[in-house]
């Protein structure tokens, strides 16, 4: 997860869009929710699917998943999600959902469907090793979990009691435990484990290892941040760095070795294809780059043990 700028004033107008009466979909969400009618069903949120919304926060992430950083699939749809969910809690069954602000910019983040929707999936730990995550991948018997993963309906608090009802927008106050990138620092709250020796793209909760964080942790837990398909492409890419990382220290050692005046159009050549590798490594930071934080806390580390 990485830190987004979501820009003041920069909602999409379609959210803001009036029907032919004059009424806005919060204005009918509303008229929906105090109709006392038993039989009135549910109320059909359409505002946060139009084109217009997904193109912008395409832009805003990257094409990437707000939770964690993946590319959107081809193959697999994007979900326009509702950080505060739009029609129930799973935390509190008595809440109707935070119906007025499903049309609302700020609650709105794109998501891959397995950070979105809730399912069993396999998660690893800082336990796992490379055999069981290649034993996993390969269908064999596995040690990995099996738990519960996908945000779906789920927005728990700090304090229960804080939770915001009847259209409130107080949303400083309630405290939740999820991280939203748009709002907070995820690095205050999680960190990647790099063991370089043999390299698993695990993520931590984060901040003081003696009290590591609990919305750190509480994240992990509900995203998915750790299942198993995530893990290997983080894992997959952590190799590629290291392959990256140790051409590059070699190319360094062969060019303090030519000292030959003679051959210095070779080690000039060696310092440009060093340098070529540089630069792939830092691309790889970049916002629009997958997994950019865990790139950044590799490179971080790579660059402490030289």
């Amino acid at each position: 997860m990485r830190q987004v700028n979501r820009p003041a004033n920069s909602a999409p107008s379609s959210l803001d869009s009036l029907d032919r009466k004059g009424k806005s979909e919060r204005d009918r969400a509303r008229d929906h929710q105090n109709d006392p009618d038993p039989k009135k069903g549910s109320f059909t949120y359409e505002a946060y699917k139009h084109e217009q919304v997904k193109r912008k926060l395409a832009q805003l992430f990257h094409n990437k998943c707000a939770y964690c950083e993946t590319f959107f699939s081809a193959s697999a749809p994007v979900d326009i999600e509702h950080y505060r969910p739009k029609a129930a809690v799973s935390e509190d069954p008595d809440h109707p959902g935070y119906w007025w602000l499903a049309m609302s910019w700020d609650n709105l983040l794109p998501s891959c469907i397995d950070c979105n929707r809730r399912r069993k999936q396999r998660v690893a730990d800082a336990s796992t090793s490379l055999e069981e995550l290649h034993k996993a991948s390969r269908g064999e018997r596995s040690s990995l979990a099996l738990a519960d993963a996908g945000k779906k309906d789920s927005f728990p608090l700090i304090d229960a009691r804080r939770r915001l009802v009847a259209e409130s927008y107080a949303c400083d106050d309630e405290q939740p435990y999820l991280l939203d990138p748009t709002r907070d620092d995820p690095q205050e709250h999680l960190r990647f484990h790099i063991d370089r020796a043999s390299p698993i793209g695990i993520v931590l909760p984060g901040g003081d290892p003696g009290q590591p964080s609990p919305r750190g942790a509480m994240s992990i837990q509900i995203y998915g941040l750790n299942r198993l398909g995530l893990v290997q492409d983080r894992t997959r890419l952590l190799r590629h760095l290291e392959f990256l990382g140790d051409l590059s220290i070699e190319l360094g050692n062969l060019v303090e070795d030519l000292t030959d005046p003679g051959l210095a159009p070779v080690r000039k050549r060696l310092e440009l294809l060093q340098e070529r590798i540089h630069q792939e490594i830092r691309d790889m930071t970049a916002p629009e780059a997958p997994y950019s934080e865990m790139v950044r806390t590799w490179l971080k580390q790579f660059l402490d043990d030289l």
